[in-house]
């Protein structure tokens, strides 16, 4: 069944709590001050049922500009705006600021009730509805209704709730699978029950026993129960007034402004890429860097606004802006919000999330503006290629992508799908994780490791390839390495590198020695064959060259990569074939006698001890032999 909820809206004083005990028979204002008084603080909250059977939730909001922080709590999330004038008053400064932003939060349905008509004439009734006509043209009410009511001798109630009625009928209903998300607010507790939060469900479900997280923050609790319109219910659908208690969490640790959703499905967030547009009836421009109130959801941040493509936004106009946040909040895209000015606080304007998890941006970047277009009016599909091509760096998987934008993990794995068929995006699969990576982010990566690997190659020619790790740390640092495995193996079948073990080098490429390098290179073999297993020691052999040791190392160290050497420890360096020779007699040996002590290691290479505990400790790592006591044996 569809849900809807049915708002007030309006000056302090129009009738509005009276309208909702005419057509419900129940009083919102729940505090015995504003019963006192006779004006709504808080918010009110009831519900009623529609002759079609439908029961509406009802959220009465104060009119009281002292209280307009409360009022923009209630109205999200409402399909339907009883906008109230009182007729013998008529248009007053709050009647044009909830006006102002109802228009700007995108409310689409609309009634104007034109409340205490037995206090005026009818002429005067007239006259005071030319003059609404006038206010609401070109917002959201501007073909709205009118309909004259008394709430005190219920005339018009009936003709108000027919034509609530037909309007539910054409509420679009919210999509109960899309991820539940309730801004809270109001907290307390019940003696026995504990924590209870209250909000507007904006979509999809929560089911009593769900694991949930406080945004922002990492705060988790389960959800005992569940209420809708003081009943218990097993099920909470978006577009409902709900209630929950939630076990583990104390009342200090939510507040108004907190958001309950699934546990790791929101991010929250310092900066927000948005459109933002200014009233007409502004005073004045906004500037750059402007401190401004962001009220989002039932938040209250405050921030400061970086306008993108204008030095300054002047009255009736729109800009696409970030917004630098002194708190963390929590927001989708296409959420909407309001801007007021620091001081005084009064409503600026407002508009639409573009990007909730934004990185800082430049302003006046050309690149920049056309992917906050596409935000803005793209389809799904082509947003989210922009946001994996734009947080390329990061190497987001899917699942981070989903809790980046609050989409659910199944939407963006069916819009990743589409990518992928239109050949704009490649899947890296790990085991857990799916990584989409854009394909000309791809081609981009590929450039740099040719540049960086052939940077290296002119540095080092004598080396067969760039460490693997090395070449990860410089370009791929935040990429998961499974994933950076993935792509060199893309370039390797490419045929751009080849990989050899834990070494990449350029497709073709081989070392090359100078002539210079090539006598070193002879020199080095030369000296390490004069007596094979009584090898002299590098510094030695690099000393007698008469040769840049740098250079002479150089080659030494081409030797051991390309092994042709083979690096013992610090101390003993063996050629390969020497290597080959001395593991060949040890296996000889052992066979023969089931072990081989350090001494008749020694005996049998003509070497020294030095050299035969280098080497059997060299096949000790190498799981060739294991120590037994005074011996080595054979790993089988």
């Amino acid at each position: 069944m569809k849900h809807i909820i049915i708002g007030t809206a309006g000056h302090i004083d129009h009738g509005k709590t009276t309208l909702i005990r005419a057509i419900t028979g129940r009083n919102t204002d729940r505090l015995k001050e504003e019963q006192d008084r006779g004006i709504s603080i808080e918010l009110g909250f009831t519900y009623f049922d529609l002759p079609n059977g439908q029961r509406a939730g009802i959220i009465d909001v104060p009119g009281h500009e002292k209280f307009i922080k409360n009022m923009l709590a209630g109205v999200i999330g409402i399909d339907i705006v009883l906008f109230v004038v009182a007729a013998d008053e008529g248009i007053m400064p709050q009647t044009i600021e909830h006006l102002a932003i109802l228009d700007l939060l995108g409310t689409k349905k609309g009634v104007i009730v034109l409340t205490k008509t037995d206090l005026v004439d009818k002429e005067w009734i007239e006259l005071v509805e030319e003059d609404i006509r006038n206010e609401v043209r070109g917002t959201f009410l501007e073909d709205s209704q009118i309909i004259r009511v008394s709430s005190t001798k219920k005339t018009g109630i009936d003709k108000l709730t027919a034509l609530l009625n037909d309007y539910a009928s054409t509420i679009t209903e919210r999509d109960i699978n899309d991820m539940p998300r309730l801004p809270v607010d109001r907290v307390f507790t019940i003696s026995g029950f504990g924590t209870v939060v209250t909000g507007t469900l904006l979509s999809g479900q929560f089911k009593v026993g769900d694991e949930v997280q406080i945004y922002p923050g990492n705060l988790t609790a389960r959800i005992r129960s569940l209420q809708v319109h003081d009943e218990d219910e097993k099920v909470a659908f978006g577009g409902q007034r709900v209630a929950i208690n939630l076990a583990g969490i104390k009342k200090e640790d939510i507040h108004r402004g907190s958001v309950v959703a699934p546990i790791n499905a929101m991010k929250e967030s310092m900066m927000i890429d948005v459109k933002v547009k200014l009233l007409k009836s502004a005073e004045k421009a906004i500037e750059n860097r402007t401190r401004l109130h962001l009220d989002i959801g039932t938040d209250e941040v405050l921030c400061r606004i970086i306008l993108l493509d204008k030095e300054e936004l002047k009255p009736g106009e729109e800009a696409y802006a970030q917004l630098r946040l002194e708190e963390t909040t929590v927001s989708k895209r296409g959420d909407k919000f309001i801007l007021r000015f620091y001081s005084p606080m009064f409503t600026i304007g407002g508009g639409t999330v573009l990007e909730p998890n934004a990185s800082k941006k430049k302003r006046f970047d050309k690149n920049i503006l056309e992917e906050l277009k596409i935000k803005e009016s793209g389809s799904t599909v082509e947003i989210l290629e922009k946001i994996i091509f734009e947080k390329r760096n990061e190497f987001l998987s899917l699942k981070d992508i989903s809790i980046e934008t609050s989409m659910l993990e199944a939407n963006v794995i069916h819009d990743t799908e589409i990518l992928v068929k239109e050949n704009k995006i490649l899947l890296f699969y790990t085991g857990k994780d799916i990584y989409p990576i854009h394909k000309d982010f791809c081609e981009q990566i590929k450039e740099a490791l040719v540049l960086e690997i052939g940077k290296y190659h002119e540095k080092y020619p004598l080396r067969l390839g760039m460490p693997k790790e090395e070449l990860r740390g410089r370009l791929l640092k935040n990429v998961n390495s499974k994933v950076a495995d993935k792509l060199f193996q893309k370039y390797v079948e490419e045929n751009v590198i080849e990989q050899t073990e834990e070494l990449i080098k350029l497709k073709g490429f081989y070392p090359s020695y100078t002539k210079e390098q090539q006598r070193i290179k002879s020199y080095i073999m030369e000296q390490l064959l004069k007596d094979e297993f009584l090898p002299p020691k590098k510094e030695d052999i690099a000393s007698s060259t008469k040769v840049d040791k740098l250079e002479v190392d150089e080659v030494f160290n081409a030797l051991i990569l390309n092994k042709e050497i083979i690096k013992i420890n610090e101390e003993v360096y063996l050629n390969t074939q020497s290597f080959d020779k001395s593991l060949k007699l040890l296996n000889k040996f052992i066979s023969e006698h089931d072990g081989i002590s350090v001494g008749e290691y020694r005996d049998i290479l003509g070497t020294n001890r030095k050299v035969a505990i280098g080497l059997l400790e060299f096949f000790d790592l190498l799981k060739i032999t294991k120590r037994d006591g005074e011996k080595r044996t054979l790993i089988k």
